[in-house]
């Protein structure tokens, strides 16, 4: 793979403690409303959204999304 490939990064970020589907697609995907916000994260993440639930005792029940987590904000860029 020639470096000129490595130069274009897919935009993501790293979670805020307590964030979830619909409070970064309300931060970072200001031009889409909540719910095509969520669904386009979650498109873009499959490696979050599949995650396997928390249990329902756990602080994590109910949201996937961890701190440590890499959530791509953009769809994946095309091949060229």
């Amino acid at each position: 793979m020639a470096n000129s490939n490595l130069s274009v990064v897919r935009k993501s970020i790293l979670p805020q403690a307590g964030d979830s589907w619909a409070s970064i697609a309300q931060r970072e995907l200001l031009d889409l409303s909540e719910k095509d916000g969520v669904a386009s994260l979650q498109s873009w993440n499959l490696h979050v959204f599949m995650r396997a639930p928390a249990p329902d005792d756990s602080p994590r029940a109910g949201n996937p999304v961890l701190p440590s987590d890499v959530i791509f904000v953009e769809p994946p860029l095309a091949g060229k």
